[in-house]
């Protein structure tokens, strides 16, 4: 993607209580759940996970931030414990695919978040996921099938670190 395409004024901010409404309807989103092996939460479990990250708000177990592209609340990117290692995860709104604020958000955390190594684990059938995590840097680093659980569907995941 040209860079030319990525939106000129793209920021991280802390993540509000206020916004929850925003990323829940953005979770919801059944292309979005398809791309990444994932299934939404209902409300209830929603709000339970993000009455958890919010109350760390030093950023001591978990470093939730919003993406703010063109002044408008677009996606969330989140440094979090998975597995036993400090992982990158992030959602964008559907609507705002294709333009390389994952890229650049991914760019922004990692700049603002200096933890190494930093793990990422993306479906392999999300190219645009693992590109946008290979621009910033990551490499791969394993591959493995993971069955269905509570939240993903059974999927051939990629494991990326950068170090």
């Amino acid at each position: 993607m040209p860079a030319a395409a990525v939106p000129i004024n793209i920021h991280l901010r802390v993540t509000l209580p206020d916004d929850l409404p925003t990323l829940f309807e953005f979770q919801c989103d059944p292309a979005a759940n398809q791309l990444a092996g994932t299934k939404p939460r209902d409300l209830p479990a929603f709000n339970a996970r993000w009455e958890e990250l919010l109350r760390d708000p030093a950023g001591a177990r978990v470093t939730p931030r919003v993406i703010i592209a063109a002044g408008a609340l677009v996606g969330s990117i989140n440094i979090f414990e998975q597995e036993g290692t400090d992982s990158i995860g992030y959602w964008i709104a559907r609507e705002h695919w294709g333009r390389g604020i994952a890229t650049r958000a991914i760019s922004l955390m990692i700049a603002e978040v200096a933890t190494r190594p930093l793990f990422a684990r993306v479906a392999v059938t999300n190219v645009a996921s693992l590109r946008a995590l290979e621009r910033n840097g990551f490499v791969e680093s394993s591959r493995r099938h993971c069955p269905a659980t509570e939240r993903s569907v059974a999927r051939e995941m990629i494991t990326l670190v950068i170090g």
